[in-house]
């Protein structure tokens, strides 16, 4: 009844550089809006027809107004993105947990500033870095940083009703 139980060999590798994972190629640019029929004259012909000055501000107020932040699909994409993330004390993402203060998105770099439920918390190292990977994923994201906050606080009021209801607080 001496059976000596087999031995395990693990190998390890050891590798000087990892390449990173590739990004995500940039969205389309979405097509200029129409210009309204009763847009001043823009060109020199059109300027002297009606009388007015040339427009110079033509492109700008053609584009018409920025669509606020629940109609743009990049930013409807990040918050979708960190609603895939879960806190690991709390089986809440941290999208409705309110951890995330901020999501600014220019030319494809989107700048995400977000808080911790407290200072000490485990993650607190490697939960920006894991955000960051998130939203780099993204179609559209170039770049990302992702700015820790601590002022102000996190509190429970925070919460969106949806974590209040997982979590039994409402």
């Amino acid at each position: 009844m001496n059976e000596n139980p087999p031995v395990r060999r693990f190998e390890v590798e050891i590798v000087d550089h990892v390449p990173p994972p590739p990004k995500a190629p940039p969205l389309a640019a979405p097509p200029p809006a129409p210009t309204p029929a009763s847009a001043p004259a823009a060109t020199p012909a059109a300027a002297a027809e009606t009388g007015r000055p040339r427009d110079f501000l033509e492109g700008f107020l053609s584009q018409g107004p920025n669509p606020p932040a629940g109609e743009d699909p990049l930013h409807e994409a990040v918050v979708q993105a960190l609603r895939d993330i879960f806190d690991p004390e709390i089986p809440v993402n941290i999208y409705d947990l309110g951890l995330i203060y901020g999501i600014e998105i220019l030319d494809g770099h989107v700048t995400i500033t977000m808080t911790l439920t407290t200072p000490h918390c485990p993650v607190a190292e490697s939960m920006p870095g894991e955000v960051e990977l998130r939203v780099l994923a993204v179609p559209g994201v170039a770049s990302c940083d992702v700015n820790l906050v601590w002022d102000p606080p996190w509190s429970p009021a925070s919460m969106s009703d949806e974590a209040r209801l997982e979590l039994g607080m409402l």
